[in-house]
Formats: structure tokens, C-alpha cells, sequence
């Protein structure tokens, strides 16, 4: 499995993440706050210069007021047609 800052299923989660952000009219630094982070957090992995780990999507999908699930159902498309025979 490639693990890279550049996947297309990276790619389209820091997208989903910044757009539910701005749709709850949120800065960076105002979910940070909320996180208990410095607004450094927030701009790293919606930039793609770190990836978040599955603690962290929870809290952040949680401080967002959106659910964990939706945002896997709209990964996992992406998920499917990625895979190559044999995985």
C-alpha cells in the first residue's frame, strides 16, 4: 500500500476536511483552538505536508459537527476503483 502525502485518497480527504471547515464558517485557527492545537496543525494537513492519523480524524471530524462515516462513504469510491487485482 503507498503511503504518500499525494494520493488521490489523500488528496480528496484534505479537500473534504477544508470543505466542511469552511462550510461551518471556521478558520484554521478556530478549529485549532477547538483542537487544542496550533493553527500550524490545521495548515499542515490541509495543505498535504502531513498526514492525520485516525485519533485525530476522529477529533477533527468531531469539532467539525460531521460524521466519521459520511466522510468514508465519500472516500471509499476512490478506495475501490484504486485497488489492482489481487489486493
Amino acid at each position: 500500500m503507498q503511503k504518500s502525502l499525494r494520493t488521490p485518497r489523500q488528496i480528496l480527504l484534505q479537500s473534504l476536511l477544508v470543505e466542511a471547515r469552511k462550510a461551518k464558517g471556521l478558520t484554521q485557527a478556530e478549529l485549532a483552538e477547538a483542537l487544542n492545537k496550533p493553527q500550524s496543525f490545521v495548515a499542515k494537513y490541509e495543505n498535504g505536508e502531513r498526514r492525520i492519523d485516525v485519533v485525530e480524524f476522529v477529533d477533527i471530524t468531531s469539532a467539525l459537527g460531521v460524521s466519521t462515516a459520511d466522510f468514508l462513504a465519500r472516500i471509499e469510491p476512490v478506495v475501490i476503483r484504486s485497488r489492482q487485482p489481487g489486493d
